[in-house]
């Protein structure tokens, strides 16, 4: 059995390892809510063992409105 995959597939793809600048290799993860902008939400993946920046991902918010009090 053949399974199709879309584009659709990947839109949540969630990253468990990245490349660490600092450690020089690939290292795990955690991903941290960066900024709540209007066209969606900004995180940042942060190396666990140095805390250094290894990436960002903004997930757009689609039709989901949000009222933040």
């Amino acid at each position: 059995m053949k399974r199709r995959v879309t584009q659709n597939s990947f839109d949540e793809l969630e990253a468990a390892e990245l490349f660490c600048p600092k450690c020089r290799r690939a290292v795990p993860v955690r991903k941290k809510l960066l900024l709540a902008l209007p066209e969606g939400d900004k995180y940042d993946y942060l190396c666990v063992y140095c805390g250094t920046s290894a990436g960002t991902k903004t997930v757009s918010a689609g039709d989901t409105r949000r009222i933040i009090l």
